[in-house]
């Protein structure tokens, strides 16, 4: 393990970040990734002329990974947008194919309410960017948003990759350099505040239907056990989400790890899933609890829960012993 410098003998910010508790250098990461983020945004819209676009001649970039929710706070947003309008412009890149018609990079929520505020046109700047700069903005603009689905992560980390490995070098609009090159996904890792192996565990949830994904996003199944379904096979997904509806059950981690096994061995069929699902699992067995008090008189002392529960077998066994006797003495 490397050994970590001093105060006097940081160099790099990453260096900085190691002499932090990880919470704080993770809080502080993502408050940096904002306010650059914040900062570019400003930049492009102060170095590029303001537009008024029709709002029908604006549609949703490729891919965008994104969900526009019709809530409580978007009805906020529209009440805003009729008092005030739309104080920041959105940010487009030009369709390559269609003249009169943009992508849109920066300002989902904004086009939504303007829409419901029944405006026909929108400021935005026309940024004139590579589709692989467009789409790390795309996903930077809603990377540190309070609410995202596991499966707009999924796509999100997808797209930026894809994005990043596609420019093969550093190329990262809304963080600080940190002094050294860095591996894609290490990179996605730091602007995202969260590990390389949690990035690519919620890449790894593009692989299931999505049927299965929203019950993901409904927390009705967690990330481990998702991540080990997505290694089935879309059939025996299928499969499973029938069981699932059937018996209106999800699968624990144990029973997903049990799957992919089979899967594996190409023996999961919809039998095997039914065996899988049905089993009983651990914490769904039922129990007789006793409190140590109220058995203590009969237990030997100082015994231990172990011990107790031992006895208590040994003692039904006898009694199941003299209800026998009794029976066969009472059928004589």
């Amino acid at each position: 393990m490397a050994k970590k410098p001093n105060i006097s003998e940081v160099k790099t910010t990453r260096e900085l970040f190691s002499l932090m508790p990880p919470e704080n250098a993770g809080l502080l990461i993502a408050e940096m990734h904002t306010q650059a983020k914040q900062a570019v945004l400003r930049e492009i819209a102060a170095t590029h002329q303001t537009v008024k676009l029709p709002v029908d001649q604006i549609v949703p970039f490729d891919d965008n990974p994104y969900q526009v929710l019709d809530n409580e706070e978007m009805d906020e947003l529209v009440q805003s947008i009729k008092e005030r309008g739309i104080l920041s412009p959105l940010i487009v890149l030009p369709k390559p194919d269609d003249a009169h018609t943009f992508e849109l990079i920066s300002g989902h929520r904004r086009l939504f309410a303007a829409k419901k505020a029944g405006l026909k046109k929108v400021p935005a700047v026309v940024c004139n960017v590579s589709r692989d700069e467009a789409a790390i903005m795309v996903v930077d603009s809603n990377l540190h948003r309070e609410h995202i689905l596991p499966s707009e992560k999924a796509k999100a980390y997808k797209l930026r990759l894809d994005a990043m490995k596609q420019q093969g070098k550093r190329v990262d609009l809304t963080s600080s350099q940190v002094g050294t090159k860095l591996r894609a996904d290490e990179e996605l890792a730091e602007i995202a505040g969260e590990s390389r192996n949690q990035i690519h565990r919620y890449i790894r949830l593009n692989n299931l239907v999505p049927e299965l994904q929203s019950l993901v996003d409904e927390n009705r199944i967690a990330l481990t056990p998702a991540v080990e379904l997505s290694y089935l096979t879309e059939d025996e997904q299928k499969n499973l989400l029938e069981t699932i509806e059937s018996e209106d059950c999800t699968p624990s981690l144990a029973q997903a790890q049990q799957m992919r096994k089979l899967s594996e061995q190409g023996k999961l069929d919809m039998d095997a899933i039914f065996g899988v699902m049905t089993k009983p699992k651990a914490n769904q067995k039922e129990m007789v609890r006793l409190p140590m008090e109220s058995i203590s008189r009969f237990l030997p002392k100082n015994a231990t829960p172990k011990d107790a529960a031992q006895f208590i077998e040994k003692a039904c066994e006898h009694y199941r012993r003299y209800l026998n006797r009794q029976r066969d003495m009472d059928a004589r």
